[in-house]
C-alpha cells in the first residue's frame, strides 16, 4: 500500500520555520493503530488523515505520535491549504473534526488560512500557583501577581499562564510530569505561557505529552490566549489584531495572528497565519 502524504510548515511568513505539518490529503482504509503508527513515524506533533472531502466541507483525524486529539490549530490552517491548492475543496470551507465543525478561510496568493473556532469556555483558576510555577520552570513570583491561569477552550482546553515579564518567560523550562499533572487536574492539554510585549505577545507551550514537549506554534492555544486578553483587556483586546510570537526557544520562529469577536456572551476567535508546502512522498506499507 503507498499513502501520499504533504509535508508543510504553518504559522510563518517563510519556510522552514513555524510548525511543521504532515497531511495524508486523499482517503485510505487504514486501521486507528496505524494511522498512530504513521504519526509516530514522521514524528510532528500532529499528522492528519482526510476521510472525505469534496465542494465546501472535509472531514479529518488528527494525531500527535502519542494520541489522537479532537481539534488542533495548525493542522487546520494546514490541511485546508493543501486541500484548496490541489482542487479538492472550495473557500471558504467547514472542518468537520472530533470537537465540532470550524469555519476555515484560505488565500493561495497570500499563502495564509484563517479559522474561526468555537466559542471560548473559561475554568476557574488554579489555586495551587506553586505546583504551577514548579511545572513551568518559574519561581512562584514569576508568575503575573495580578491575572489569573485558568483553563480556557475554544475547541481543545489549555492553561492560560500569563507572566510576570518576557525574560521570566524566556527562563522557563519545561517539567514534564508536573506539566502532565496540572494538565490531569484541569483536563487540558497544555500550558500556554505568555508575556504582554511591545510588538504584542510572546508565548511559550508546554505540551502534556513527552512526545512534543514545547511545541513551536499551538493555534488551538492561541485562540483561548486570544479568548483570555480580551477578557482582561490585555494588548489592545478586544478591539483589533494582535500578533503572537512562538517558537524561539526551539529554533522554529511562529506567528499566529489572532482577533476576536462576541458571540452568544462568549469569546469567538479567529487564528490565522502563513502556510507554506515544502514536501511531500508516500509511506510504503
Amino acid at each position: 500500500m503507498r499513502i501520499p502524504f504533504r509535508l508543510l510548515d504553518v504559522f510563518t511568513p517563510r519556510p522552514l520555520a513555524g510548525n511543521q505539518l504532515c497531511v495524508i490529503p486523499e482517503r485510505v482504509e487504514l486501521e486507528t493503530e496505524t494511522m498512530q503508527a504513521l504519526a509516530r513515524e514522521i514524528g510532528f506533533s500532529e499528522t492528519t488523515f482526510v476521510n472525505e472531502a469534496g465542494g465546501d466541507r472535509y472531514a479529518m483525524r488528527i494525531f500527535t505520535p502519542g494520541s489522537e486529539i479532537p481539534f488542533a490549530g495548525h493542522p487546520t490552517l494546514g490541511t485546508a491549504f493543501v486541500l484548496v491548492a490541489e482542487g479538492r475543496i472550495t473557500s471558504p470551507a467547514t472542518q468537520v473534526v472530533a470537537a465540532g465543525e470550524f469555519r476555515v478561510e484560505v488565500d493561495l496568493d497570500e499563502r495564509t488560512a484563517w479559522m474561526t473556532q468555537l466559542p471560548a469556555v473559561f475554568g476557574e483558576p488554579l489555586v495551587d500557583r506553586a505546583l504551577l510555577a514548579d511545572a513551568a520552570g518559574v519561581e512562584p513570583a514569576g508568575l503575573h501577581p495580578d491575572l489569573p491561569s485558568r483553563p480556557v477552550s475554544t475547541g481543545l482546553p489549555f492553561v492560560i499562564v500569563p507572566v510576570r515579564d518576557l525574560d521570566t518567560l524566556r527562563s522557563a523550562g519545561r517539567h514534564g510530569p508536573l506539566v502532565a499533572d496540572v494538565c490531569r487536574s484541569t483536563g487540558s492539554e497544555g500550558l500556554y505561557l505568555f508575556a504582554v510585549t511591545e510588538e504584542g505577545i510572546t508565548a511559550r507551550m508546554f505540551d502534556r505529552e513527552e512526545g512534543i514537549g514545547e511545541d513551536p506554534a499551538t493555534g488551538s492555544a492561541a485562540g483561548p490566549l486570544a479568548a483570555y486578553l480580551a477578557e482582561h483587556e490585555l494588548a489592545g483586546m478586544p478591539d483589533g489584531r494582535v500578533l503572537v510570537r512562538q517558537g524561539e526557544q526551539v529554533d522554529r520562529p511562529s506567528e499566529l495572528h489572532v482577533e476576536v469577536g462576541r458571540e452568544a456572551g462568549s469569546w469567538r476567535p479567529r487564528v490565522g497565519g502563513g502556510v507554506h508546502v515544502v514536501g511531500g512522498g508516500e509511506f510504503v506499507l
